[in-house]
């Protein structure tokens, strides 16, 4: 019992402060991780440079016309409304101070913490060849796939008012270089768009005659996936009328000239079109981890972690998704995939918890449900573990799955709504071209070229003409 004596005002029982887990990066697993703690009794603050969550594997969809931006991405803070332990900050991390346990943001604010999950993802891997991002976009951002739907549709629209048959076939060139999941399935894409969807949209020029190539450096296309579904993704993508090299190096991109090295040959084609999808690299926020803990770093910048995703030396600084060199399990680090860093999320918050109850957790283990590309309408490959399937069933799953995990209702119904319409009358409704509406020029030496090979007619006597 306690007693209040008269006149003098109840002592105030202190509560002690909640633990703060700071989470950077709004994707599959800082998203996941905040929304695993949502029972829990801490107090959140997730950290994003934007103000959404974006669904990456449909990315391409936006970049040829299939879906909208907006269908494939969540605001944060309506997906998170509901959620009253967690306060959203949109601003961008540049230092990380472990020993005071706080976060620096672009225009200095300060974030303290009591543990961090950095999940900040991944970029575009140039190989050493940075210079090749302006030429050869990638697909991270929404911002990226916009680019790459304006230069798409540009391409067409520039051929059709081209009257130079080298210069127009150029323009109707499309390069897609890697051939994983990312690569594959934007050049399926980029085949039914061209061969189907707009094949009767123009008057001079036929969208059929598009040149559609995907290179890949190792023997097969999905190295990753098993044999029998590489070689069946390949057939899918010929029968569409993608043109597949495997064993294929690209060493040099001049403007619209691509040098290529298959074995010991050399060659050079031509086109206007060059889209990346050979590598990723990790956010920049690995090498302020490293330079801040004394943390190991990969060969692209991935930060090496315990088995628990700690930082080594620091049990409440963790890394998720594909910032992580995770590598405890088997001889190659894992994937950077959305599966793996929603696993990521999850295990942490699940550490989390434990920690604050005094209980101890088992080491991060990922659980591999298998993986699955689309190549085209009907068409899609998927290795289960279990099983190997391919064509209609493995095309169905990768929409059901596709479908299940977009974040919000909203996007869920947006997305099978396109899907189906798309699906009957073969058309993709969101082909608009924004932004700047120039072609990339041709490289000098190119110029050169097709003014050499070109016949210029100048005014001469009637009957005559000269050629320069």
């Amino acid at each position: 019992m306690t007693a209040v004596l008269q006149g003098q005002p109840a002592a105030t029982v202190q509560q002690p402060a909640l633990h703060h887990v700071v989470i950077v990066g709004g994707g599959f697993g800082g998203l996941y991780a905040a929304k695993a703690l949502r029972q829990a009794p801490v107090k959140i603050t997730l950290v994003d440079k934007r103000n959404f969550h974006l669904f990456q594997p449909l990315l391409y969809q936006v970049a040829t016309g299939g879906l909208s931006a907006g269908d494939i991405s969540s605001p944060l803070r309506a997906v998170l409304s509901g959620q009253k332990n967690v306060k959203v900050i949109m601003g961008e991390v540049v230092e990380i101070d472990p020993e005071r346990q706080q976060v620096r943001l672009k225009r200095n604010d300060v974030v303290p913490f009591d543990s961090l999950i950095v999940a900040t993802g991944s970029s575009h891997h140039y190989f050493g060849n940075d210079h090749w991002s302006d030429i050869a976009p990638g697909m991270k951002t929404i911002e990226d796939a916009l680019e790459v739907r304006r230069r798409i549709f540009l391409a067409f629209e520039a051929a059709e008012k081209e009257t130079d048959p080298a210069r127009r076939q150029a323009l109707l060139t499309f390069m897609v270089v890697g051939a994983g999941p990312t690569g594959v399935e934007l050049a399926g894409a980029l085949a039914e768009l061209a061969y189907e969807t707009i094949k009767d949209d123009f008057r001079d020029i036929d969208p059929r005659e598009t040149k559609i190539l995907l290179l890949e450096g190792m023997d097969r296309v999905l190295p990753p996936y098993p044999t029998e579904l590489s070689t069946e993704a390949q057939k899918s993508l010929e029968k569409l009328g993608v043109e597949v090299r495997t064993q294929s190096l690209v060493t040099n991109i001049d403007g619209e000239v691509v040098t290529i090295k298959s074995g010991d040959q050399i060659e050079t084609m031509q086109a206007c079109t060059v889209l990346w999808a050979a590598g990723i690299k990790a956010s920049p926020l690995g090498k302020a981890i490293a330079e801040s803990t004394g943390a190991e770093l990969d060969r692209i910048g991935r930060v090496k972690v315990e088995s628990d995703l700690s930082v080594p030396g620091y049990p409440n600084v963790f890394i998720a998704g594909d910032l992580a060199h995770f590598a405890h399990q088997g001889e190659q680090p894992l994937p950077g995939t959305a599966a793996v860093a929603m696993q990521m999320g999850n295990y942490l918050a699940k550490r989390l918890k434990r920690q604050l109850a005094n209980k101890k957790s088992a080491a991060f283990k990922y659980k591999d449900n298998g993986s699955m590309a689309v190549i085209g309408r009907n068409e899609a490959v998927a290795n289960l573990n279990f099983m190997k399937l391919s064509g209609f069933p493995a095309w169905l799953m990768w929409i059901f799955v596709h479908i299940y995990y977009l974040i919000e209702f909203d996007n869920k119904l947006l997305v099978m709504l396109q899907w189906g319409l798309n699906y009957f009358t073969q058309q993709r409704g969101a082909r608009l071209i924004t932004g700047d509406d120039s072609i990339p020029a041709l490289s000098e030496t190119v110029l050169s070229e097709m003014e050499t090979e070109t016949e210029i007619v100048v005014s001469k006597p009637a009957g005559q003409t000269a050629s320069v």
